[in-house]
């Protein structure tokens, strides 16, 4: 089985990919110019990687919670996705876990690597409850 995930923010979008079951790799993220962009571009992932289940990354703690959920929800539904099995995990702390675990290995720019990690670390989790 094939498992990507994604951790879906306003600026960027992480992608992580796992074909093994086992270990996980985070891939290029996907800079957003708008919603229709980058879900063609995660469209385009899964389609090239072609992945069998997609993790999404949801937040379940803090104040804007459930606007985050109904926008990650929604850019999900552009997707349109047929024959992939959609999971949600929660993302609490990925964004934080990425940047600890990265801290000097190289300058956090504002270039994806971080959500990738991230995207990464949700996907562990889910496969570490599975």
């Amino acid at each position: 089985m094939k498992i990507a995930s994604i951790d879906v923010g306003l600026k960027r979008i992480g992608l992580a990919i796992c074909l093994d079951g086992k270990i996980v790799f985070p891939k290029d993220a996907i800079l957003r110019q708008n919603r229709n962009q980058a879900a063609g571009e995660v469209k385009a992932f899964l389609s090239e990687w072609e992945i069998d289940t997609l993790v999404v990354g949801l937040p379940k703690s803090g104040s804007s919670e459930e606007e985050m959920e109904r926008r990650i929800k929604h850019f999900v539904s552009l997707l349109k996705l047929e024959n992939i099995l959609i999971e949600y995990q929660d993302e609490q702390g990925s964004s934080f876990e990425a940047k600890e675990l990265t801290k000097g290995v190289f300058r956090h720019k504002r270039d994806g690597k971080i959500d990738s990690i991230a995207a990464k670390i949700i996907l562990e989790r889910w496969l570490w409850v599975k």
